[in-house]
């Protein structure tokens, strides 16, 4: 077997609807419209079933925590959560470029001559 067998992050796609149903505290038929709308994407089976990973379960909480208590529809939260996810985009594109910056910088340094 295979030693990274067992290695799962948040992002592996573990739980079939019925549990992620209970996980996230909706109906199936919930997730199975979020699903449809674009809000939460699970992984697929063999059969086309879908499977959640815990990173879609918390999204799908944030989904209903963002429609019944500060009352935004549907498709405000999936333009808030497509931000979301710019945002975070963005941020792991600066801090990578901040830190070729200074891979640069240090080649810069070590490759002049002093006084240069």
């Amino acid at each position: 077997m295979d030693a990274n067998y067992f290695d799962l992050s948040d992002d592996t796609p573990v739980y079939v609807i019925s549990v992620a149903a209970q996980l996230s505290g909706l109906h199936p038929q919930t997730l199975r419209q979020y699903d449809r709308l674009g809000l939460v994407c699970p992984g697929r089976t063999a059969g086309r079933g879908r499977l959640y990973s815990t990173r879609d379960i918390i999204q799908l909480r944030e989904v209903q925590r963002l429609s019944q208590e500060e009352g935004i529809n549907l498709a405000g939260i999936k333009r808030i959560l497509e931000l979301e996810n710019e945002a975070l985009r963005l941020r792991e594109e600066v801090h990578r470029l901040r830190a070729e910056m200074q891979m640069v910088r240090a080649l810069i340094r070590y490759e002049l001559p002093p006084g240069a």
